[in-house]
C-alpha cells in the first residue's frame, strides 16, 4: 500500500466508526459504549502494541496498531457526538504540536530542548510545578520512573546507583522491621516505598522499570511452564508435586538455560 492510499483508508475507518455508532442502524454494543467504558480496551491495545513489538512479530505488530488506531478514532468519534471535537480536531493538535516542538526542522528556527516546549505548553494550560502534567493513569512503575525524572532534572535526584543501592537496602530494613507487626497498611507504605526506589534505580542504570519488569514476568512465565513439563513427564502437577520438587525442577530449568 502506498502513502497516497492512506487517507482513503483512513476515511473508510472513520465511515465504519460512524456506521458503528448510527443511533438507528448500528450495533448495539457500540452505541452503548462511552469514553469511561472504552477506555479500558484503549489501554490494553497499547499494551498489545507493546508485547507484539517486544516479541518482534511485525506481522501482529500492523493489526495490533489498526485496533489502537480504532481505539483514537472510536473516542473521537465519542467527542464529535457530544459536540467537543472530532478527528481531524485530533490530527491538527497533534501534528500543530510537533511542528511547534521542533522549530529547528520545520521552522528554521533554532533548537530548543524538548522538555522546554513541554515546559512551556503545561504553562499555557496554567499547569505549574516540575511534576505537572504526569497523569496520574499511567501504570504505577511508569509514573513513578516520570516523576523521579523530572525532579531530577532540578537536581533533585542521587549521586549515582551505589547511593540508590544503599537507600534500597535502608527500604528492604523498614519492611523487614514491620513484619512482625503485620500491619497492612504500615506495610503497604513500606512495600510501595521499596518499590519506588528500584524504580530509581532503574532510572539512574538508564533501563526501563517497566521493561525490566516485563521481562521479568516472560522470564518467570517461560520458566514455570518449563517446570510443569518436566514435572508432567514424571506424571506429577504442580499442586502435587511439593515445593521441593517444584524448586529442584525450577533449578533444573535455568541450569538448563545456561547451558543452551
Amino acid at each position: 500500500m502506498s502513502a497516497e492510499e492512506a487517507p482513503a483508508e483512513l476515511a473508510r475507518l472513520l465511515a465504519v466508526m460512524a456506521a458503528l455508532r448510527d443511533p438507528a442502524t448500528g450495533c448495539p454494543w457500540d452505541r452503548a459504549q462511552d469514553f469511561a467504558t472504552i477506555a479500558p480496551y484503549t489501554i490494553e491495545e497499547a499494551y498489545e502494541v507493546a508485547d507484539a513489538i517486544g516479541c518482534g512479530d511485525f506481522d501482529a505488530l500492523a493489526d495490533e496498531l489498526g485496533d489502537l488506531l480504532f481505539q483514537v478514532v472510536y473516542h473521537a468519534r465519542l467527542a464529535e457526538e457530544g459536540g467537543r471535537f472530532d478527528f481531524a480536531t485530533v490530527t491538527r493538535a497533534i501534528t500543530d504540536k510537533m511542528i511547534r516542538r521542533h522549530p529547528q526542522i520545520f521552522a528554521g528556527g533554532a533548537a530548543e530542548s524538548w522538555e522546554a516546549h513541554k515546559a512551556a505548553e503545561r504553562g499555557a494550560r496554567a499547569e505549574s510545578g516540575v511534576l505537572a502534567g504526569v497523569p496520574a493513569a499511567l501504570p504505577a512503575l511508569m509514573r513513578a520512573q516520570k516523576l523521579t525524572a523530572r525532579a531530577a532534572r532540578v537536581g533533585f535526584d542521587w549521586p549515582d546507583a551505589e547511593a540508590v543501592l544503599a537507600k534500597l537496602d535502608e527500604e528492604s530494613a523498614e519492611v523487614r522491621a514491620e513484619l512482625a507487626g503485620r500491619d497492612a497498611a504500615r506495610l503497604a507504605d513500606e512495600v510501595g516505598d521499596l518499590l519506588f526506589v528500584v524504580v530509581n534505580l532503574a532510572r539512574k542504570l538508564g533501563l526501563d522499570a517497566e521493561t525490566c519488569l516485563r521481562g521479568a514476568n516472560a522470564k518467570f512465565t517461560r520458566r514455570f511452564e518449563a517446570v510443569e513439563h518436566r514435572l508432567a513427564a514424571a506424571g506429577q502437577g504442580p499442586a502435587d508435586a511439593g515445593l521441593a520438587a517444584m524448586e529442584a525442577a525450577w533449578q533444573a530449568v535455568k541450569r538448563a538455560e545456561r547451558t543452551a
